[in-house]
């Protein structure tokens, strides 16, 4: 008798219920900015502050994200970006991955992802720079 992994009786599905996992965190993901695109996070008492903001001063790569995202739903990329300019490049990259992934599943296929680690070097080095530079006098334009 042969044995059937996992991967390949996911596959054997048919298409809608292939797209079931996709659909259901573009739901989750579009909730999400749903509430935040009607709960302004500019007003104060929606949202607690960011911890290392409120006891060090300083600005983490998060901080200005949910004032990006409420900018980013009413269409305002200028606020966006300005609030959180990686933000707005993570939501860029997770819309582009959910249609590879949506793209995939048509097609039967797995989606593996498999970072090289000069990728996530990379990555990592980009968060790293974007937290220093912005705590920095001269990066005063990027804070939120």
């Amino acid at each position: 008798m042969r044995s059937v992994n996992a991967d390949s009786r996911r596959m054997t599905r048919s298409v809608p219920g292939r797209l079931i996992v996709p659909a259901g965190v573009l739901t989750a993901v579009a909730a999400a900015f749903a509430y935040v695109g009607a709960v302004d996070p500019n007003e104060p008492g929606h949202y607690p502050a960011c911890p290392l903001l409120r006891y060090t001063g300083l600005y983490c790569p998060g901080c200005g994200g949910l004032r990006s995202a409420h900018a980013f739903v009413h269409g305002d990329l200028p606020a966006a970006l300005h609030a959180n300019a990686i933000a707005v490049l993570g939501y860029l990259a997770f819309a582009a991955l959910w249609t590879v992934w949506v793209v995939h599943a048509v097609r039967g296929r797995p989606l593996r992802i498999d970072p090289r680690p000069g990728l996530v070097w990379s990555l990592g080095a980009l968060l790293l720079v974007f937290t220093v530079v912005r705590n920095l006098p001269f990066g005063g334009w990027l804070h939120p």
